[in-house]
């Protein structure tokens, strides 16, 4: 058994969305709650889930290329074509391009 460095462990932050461990670095602080942490990849989701709900109110030709793409990305995700092999990895990396 061995014992890890007291230093290690506590810089190691769990993320308040997903719970996972993540260095501090990786982690976003809410600015009048810095005891929040939500490590880059909650972030991301959260920011498109603000988005969306923002384009719910404010509708624009913007808004609805959005919400398009969003409805792709469900069918995407819905018919598990993110998980095949080639086809999935390319799907991933386009994700990370759009909004």
């Amino acid at each position: 058994m061995t014992v890890q460095p007291e230093q290690e462990t506590a810089s190691r932050m769990g993320c308040w969305c997903c719970g996972s461990l993540y260095p501090e670095a990786e982690l976003v602080r809410l600015g009048q709650h810095p005891e929040v942490g939500v490590c880059l990849a909650c972030a991301r989701w959260l920011q498109r889930r603000a988005l969306a709900r923002y384009d719910e109110h404010h509708p624009t030709p913007a808004a609805r290329a959005r919400a398009a793409v969003q409805a792709v990305r469900a069918a995407v995700i819905r018919k598990g074509w993110h998980e095949r092999g080639v086809l999935g990895a390319l799907l991933r990396r386009i994700d990370r391009h759009l909004p």
